[in-house]
């Protein structure tokens, strides 16, 4: 039983993260201001998928969404 849920369990946190999200790479912005590296949804005209909006978790950081 130990086996069946070691080799699902990668199954089933890879299924939590939205396949059309992509990563922003870290940047300095004109002004000097250091922005580290996120993970973003892909636009797509819904915000059922979007990390920030509410009701939703961002998979990598845990974080609750707020945006109505």
């Amino acid at each position: 039983m130990k086996t069946l849920i070691i080799l699902l369990l990668p199954c089933c946190l890879a299924a939590q993260v939205n396949p059309h999200s992509t990563k922003v790479h870290s940047y300095t912005k004109k002004d000097g201001t250091h922005v580290s590296s996120y993970h973003r949804t892909k636009s797509d005209g819904t915000t059922k998928n979007n990390y920030s909006h509410k009701g939703n978790t961002n998979p990598y950081t845990g974080k609750e969404g707020r945006k109505k």
